[in-house]
């Protein structure tokens, strides 16, 4: 335990929150051919962070016995290149399970990245990030000028953009809950919900600065559409809020006591800042992405709301387990999906053997970017956006997907 302690500080930045045009084709539909605005197959583009990229979409629900119990993708799941054998951004693991990837006649391009930020920037371990900007350099681009390129000519109905949770710095804020879970005891708990990343971060004067950077990355988007010759209302905006990714405490389904919560179930929090998280850490990240729709004066935009779409379903709930645990065969069996968590563990150095990476952690995987997928395919409402709330129901659909429902 005091290895893990000492590693548990090391947890990536790129928590969350969270390219080459080659990247563009839906493995489920046919590629469009180079028509331009208004002609041709139409496209949905995805741009932002990991919650739109697709992170953690190679694991269907966790297993602490094997990985291969839980390995839906495989190796090439975050291979978005030509050929599917390699990243065409290293890290931004734009998944195969990603929700771009509609179908039914409906293209996809995935331009989003893991640990995006409204701005490009560059990774503390050097990775780059395009942010949802014009930023060219070196051959890199930003999010919005490969949209505004793409968009030039193939016929794009509709964007959707989930952005914001890295200006938040919200990687930092689990990274210090997970650190103080294991570093203090039940009997004298040190809460991150005092510490200085996470008061700074929802200070007023933060939050309503990062409402204005993500009111600027939708004026982008516009800017990018208007300058490949859209008019505004040819096209849909569609803002993606963030799903629930943990449970409250009052349906955990591990202790505070001992490290269990930690070290078997991934999700290292204490009470009151699992609650504090899904009580204010949450609904201030969304209060800001919804408030910054309105400030951006965009015409065009609908909203999709996800922030409930997994409940039942969220880490470390009691109403679903381990798939060891829950004494199924591999995520492939029957029931699974309704099992099993649709959020990947939390991993620290010690615990992101074999295929995993730290990055994953705290993310919708397989079932819940299909969830995702699904609910962003009622969104596009066969090229007549709408707005709703996204739930889920049980079972699959026609294509593999869980079912969900917008209302």
């Amino acid at each position: 335990m005091p290895r893990l302690i000492a590693r548990v500080a090391k947890v990536a930045a790129t928590l969350l929150l969270p390219a080459s045009l080659l990247s563009a084709t839906s493995l489920m539909a046919s590629p469009a051919h180079a028509d331009g605005p208004g002609s041709g197959t139409p496209w949905m583009v995805t741009v932002g962070d990991s919650y739109v990229s697709g992170e953690a979409g190679r694991w269907a629900g966790n297993s602490n016995s094997s990985e291969s119990l839980v390995d839906a993708g495989g190796s090439a799941t975050y291979f978005d290149n030509a050929g599917h054998t390699a990243e065409t951004i290293n890290r931004c693991h734009r998944s195969t399970a990603a929700e771009a990837y509609l179908g039914g006649g409906v293209n996809g391009l995935n331009l989003a990245c893991s640990g995006a930020m409204v701005s490009t920037t560059t990774s503390s371990d050097g990775y780059f990030k395009p942010g949802v900007d014009f930023y060219s350099s070196g051959g890199n681009q930003g999010q919005a000028l490969m949209l505004q390129n793409f968009a030039t000519t193939h016929n794009v109905k509709a964007v959707t953009i989930g952005i914001g949770g890295n200006d938040f710095n919200f990687a930092a804020i689990v990274t210090q809950c997970v650190q103080n879970f294991l570093t203090s005891s039940s009997w004298f708990k040190d809460y991150c919900k005092d510490d200085s990343v996470v008061t700074s971060a929802m200070a007023a004067g933060n939050v309503a600065a990062v409402r204005a950077r993500i009111a600027t990355a939708f004026q982008n988007v516009r800017t990018a559409m208007r300058n490949a010759g859209y008019a505004d209302n040819a096209w849909t905006l569609i803002v993606q809020n963030v799903p629930s990714p943990l449970a409250t405490s009052s349906v955990y389904r591990y202790s505070e006591s001992g490290y269990t919560r930690q070290s078997t179930g991934g999700c290292g929090f204490w009470n009151a800042d699992a609650d504090y998280a899904y009580n204010t850490i949450l609904p201030t990240i969304n209060n800001a992405i919804s408030g910054a729709a309105a400030d951006s004066g965009l015409t065009n935009i609908k909203t999709l709301n996800v922030s409930g779409a997994f409940a039942g379903r969220r880490l470390c709930e009691s109403t679903v387990g381990l798939v060891e645990a829950q004494g199924l065969s591999s995520w492939r069996a029957t029931g699974a999906v309704d099992k099993t968590e649709w959020v990947n563990q939390i991993r620290t150095v010690s615990t992101a053997g074999g295929n995993y990476y730290i990055q994953e952690s705290l993310h919708p995987n397989y079932w819940g970017q299909l969830a995702l997928r699904n609910c962003l395919r009622q969104a596009y409402n066969a090229g007549t956006p709408r707005s709703g709330t996204c739930t889920h129901g049980t079972g699959l659909n026609a294509n593999g997907e869980p079912n969900m429902s917008l209302s």
